[in-house]
């Protein structure tokens, strides 16, 4: 269990897929069994990265320490045609609301719901041993295959809170306060700015079988979607709400504090004002009701006309029904607008699959270099220490037309042919 103040959401990884394991040359030695024939058997795939949703897990800190995950690799192939062990996956637990991200910035998986499961990094095939290359021409064959290398990849985790109701406003607005009041969390409080650090969750039952999950967001300032005071850290935590509440406290400037919030809401990477809101003046005990009144009409007369205003006391629960109330209408109007069928003008822009069969030759720095999805995975698992490896590979190019188009480009008796981006790879022609 992590101390409630090591809440991390973010944080980056890399992760690998188990290596496949070789397969083997290996004969029949057996006592009066004569040419007992080839029996080398195939190597095991290596194990995926997988990783699973988890409602036990509430924060990414257990990968500050452990930025590599790597699952199992295959075991080689055995004599008698025995299948190398496969290597056992690696399934890693984070929260939900998880996203994860490639070098580029790419969603690689998005993990909202409980249980959900996305493979990040494929094991490698195992090879084949060279009693899988037995034919009516080639009845002792030499010849057997590496494992593949499992898939490498360098990650960002970032969490995004799922939650019905996000608290939104400057610091000490009394976020904290007004999820304490209506639900069982326990959030820090304090008369001082920044009292919260992290986000807080709370469930709220609002009566007839229903609840509303809140997060109660740190308090943002002037600037913070460029990185101010906390940041936009906790920005992300209100992307998937589906209505964002925000609070101003009454004995400020309540106007200047709306904008201020808005405007960090509009400069965040996603458009956070077009989120439906209910907008709370907190703090109202013992307020003139006169003064009140004016600051209502001073915050109307900034705000959108559609946008529903309440006064309440987060401490003596004054008012709060009515923003509950009007939060609960708010959702399920949303939730309505969201199972409409969308309608798309739009031509639809369709991609052939990549079945990996295509290969170009290039000539880098007097050398040619041959790349494609296919012939690359052949390289890797050929063993190029091995004269009938490598003329197998020899084949496998003529008869994907690559040496043809080799010879074309001018390719010379004894020049070497890169295969891929390795050195190691290099074969003579």
């Amino acid at each position: 269990m992590y101390p409630r103040c090591m809440f991390v959401d973010k944080v980056g990884i890399s992760v690998t897929a188990g290596n496949g394991g070789n397969g083997i040359v290996s004969f029949r030695h057996e006592k009066f069994v004569d040419r007992g024939g080839p029996d080398g058997g195939d190597g095991g795939d290596g194990g995926d990265v997988t990783f699973v949703a988890s409602r036990n897990q509430n924060t990414l800190a257990a990968f500050r320490y452990q930025k590599e995950l790597k699952a199992e690799a295959g075991k080689p192939g055995a004599k008698q045609k025995k299948h190398g062990k496969n290597g056992k996956d690696l399934l890693v637990l984070v929260p939900i609301g998880t996203v994860v991200l490639d070098e580029q910035a790419q969603v690689v998986a998005d993990l909202a719901v409980d249980g959900q499961q996305a493979v990040i990094a494929h094991g490698g095939r195992g090879g084949f041993g060279n009693a899988h290359f037995v034919s009516s021409r080639r009845q002792a064959p030499r010849i057997a295959e590496k494992g593949e290398t499992g898939e490498y990849i360098s990650l960002t985790l970032e969490l995004k809170m799922i939650a019905d109701v996000g608290l939104v406003g400057l610091p000490n607005a009394g976020k904290s306060t007004l999820l304490k009041s209506i639900s069982n969390a326990q959030p820090d409080i304090a008369d001082y700015p920044f009292t919260t650090l992290r986000p807080n969750l709370g469930v709220v039952d609002i009566g007839n079988n229903l609840s509303l999950l809140f997060a109660d967001i740190p308090g943002l300032i002037e600037g913070a979607s460029k990185g101010k005071g906390l940041g936009d850290e906790f920005l992300r935590h209100i992307e998937r709400t589906s209505v964002l509440v925000h609070l101003i406290d009454v004995y400020e400037d309540v106007a200047k504090a709306y904008r201020t919030i808005q405007q960090e809401l509009q400069d965040y990477t996603v458009d956070l004002t077009k989120r439906p809101q209910v907008v709370v003046l907190n703090k109202i005990d013992g307020f003139d009701p006169t003064s009140l009144h004016s600051k209502l009409r001073e915050l109307k007369a900034v705000i959108p006309k559609t946008t529903p205003v309440c006064a309440i006391s987060a401490v003596s629960k004054a008012g709060i029904p009515e923003v509950l109330k009007t939060v609960v209408k708010l959702i399920k109007a949303r939730q309505k607008q969201q199972t409409k069928p969308k309608t798309s003008t739009s031509i639809p822009h369709l991609r052939l699959p990549d079945q990996g069969q295509t290969w170009m030759v290039n000539l880098v720095q007097q050398r040619y270099v041959v790349s494609g999805r296919k012939i690359e995975r052949f390289a890797e698992r050929t063993d190029f220490n091995s004269a009938e490896s490598l003329e197998r590979l020899r084949h496998i190019m003529r008869k994907m037309g690559i040496t043809h188009e080799l010879t074309r480009k001018g390719l010379k008796p004894g020049q070497k042919v890169r295969i891929g981006k390795s050195s190691a790879h290099e074969i003579d022609f």
